[in-house]
């Protein structure tokens, strides 16, 4: 597990896509399913707090995420639980958890069940 920032690049995206495609994406997303901020009842997933999950060909993951705010009281617990959860998942070879607040979390990144849960709709 290990913990950095992320450095915007002339060109770059904020946010890099996903591994979509990837065979454990869904699995590795449905991992994320199984962590919970503790103090929003919502998955972080649905949360929008995971930015990126970037699987490559030895299965190894790496999950960008945020918190809701920086001074979240589970900042470094989170990344952890994080990466219990998906080293879980069979099939995944490691698993590096790095946080960034850049861009910063917003409601807007919800999905449309977490504002549904949330009472939001």
């Amino acid at each position: 597990m290990s913990t950095q920032s992320t450095d915007l690049l002339e060109g770059e995206p904020l946010i890099r896509p996903s591994s979509t495609e990837h065979p454990l994406y869904e699995s590795v997303v449905e991992a994320c399913r199984t962590v919970f901020d503790p103090e929003i009842p919502v998955n972080i997933y649905d949360l929008g707090l995971v930015y990126t999950i970037s699987i490559d060909a030895e299965n190894a993951v790496e999950i960008m995420m945020t918190l809701t705010a920086p001074g979240c009281p589970v900042a470094g617990e989170m990344p952890g639980w994080v990466a219990d959860a998906v080293n879980a998942v069979p099939g995944v070879k490691q698993v590096d958890v790095g946080m960034t607040f850049d861009p910063p979390w917003g409601m807007d990144m919800m999905s449309d069940e977490a504002r549904l849960e949330l009472g939001f709709m």
